[in-house]
């Protein structure tokens, strides 16, 4: 079981993706709107692993990953992108983000992305 810091602007996407690792045996320890919050939930969590959206308000999500990983080297941080985003993913990939899952979300790719994340 991991416990897991869930970061996406929008309050039912956040929703979904607990309801997808809860049911399969993870720990949602806290969820963010934004890559400020996001930043600031880590820090108190400290969660094993974090899903980060890419297009948020104030900060965006490649920003929250490089400052995460300045703050943590060995965060464990997987992106959640719509389609067409590819330009933003190979950004994420390479500020730290270690996997990708492409919304709408599919349960089978999400719990493979966080089992490799994780191993």
């Amino acid at each position: 079981m991991a416990r897991i810091l869930v970061v996406d602007d929008a309050a039912f996407m956040r929703m979904m993706l607990r309801d997808i690792l809860v049911s399969h045996g993870h720990e949602v320890v806290g969820e963010a709107a934004d890559g400020n919050q996001a930043v600031e939930r880590y820090q108190e969590c400290k969660p094993d692993l974090v899903t980060m959206d890419l297009t948020m308000p104030n900060v965006d999500g490649i920003q929250a990953i490089k400052k995460i990983r300045a703050v943590d080297p060995d965060a464990r941080i997987i992106v959640c992108s719509a389609m067409g985003q590819q330009a933003m993913v190979m950004e994420a990939i390479q500020a730290g983000a270690k996997d990708f899952i492409v919304k709408p979300f599919q349960i089978e790719r999400v719990i493979s992305a966080v089992d490799k994340a994780l191993n």
